[in-house]
């Protein structure tokens, strides 16, 4: 499957924005699904996850009551809504895929494809 990603931009913070994560050459139901952020100078963090058929989902704790993750796999599309941005959500925002168990979903090392990410600046 390919993944990308977009939806990125500047906002204010309290501000709002939607990620989109458009899939392609295979059905979206055969994966579980995630989007991760970087930082400059941190690490890949996980932000959120939802399984294949969107009947489980997981949050950060750091973006929990903000971010809210879907699906519609009938578009073959996954989103990240993110209200209340604060300047610690800016970063460079990855969607990924992984055909494995969603017991790991938190963790990269559990995804074989990624998106080229798209950037989301929030101003204070």
């Amino acid at each position: 499957v390919q993944l990308q990603a977009s939806g990125g931009g500047l906002v204010q913070a309290g501000g709002s924005l939607r990620l989109s994560c458009a899939a392609s050459r295979r059905p979206l139901t055969h994966y579980n699904m995630a989007w991760f952020r970087r930082a400059p100078a941190n690490d890949r963090e996980f932000v959120a996850a939802i399984s294949w058929s969107g009947g489980s989902v997981r949050y950060a704790d750091s973006v929990k009551g903000r971010f809210t993750i879907s699906r519609d796999n009938a578009k073959n599309m996954v989103y990240l809504q993110m209200n209340s941005l604060k300047p610690e959500d800016a970063a460079v925002y990855y969607c990924a895929g992984t055909p494995r168990s969603y017991e790991n979903i938190w963790s990269n090392l559990n995804y074989d494809y990624w998106g080229q990410g798209t950037k989301v600046t929030v101003s204070s």
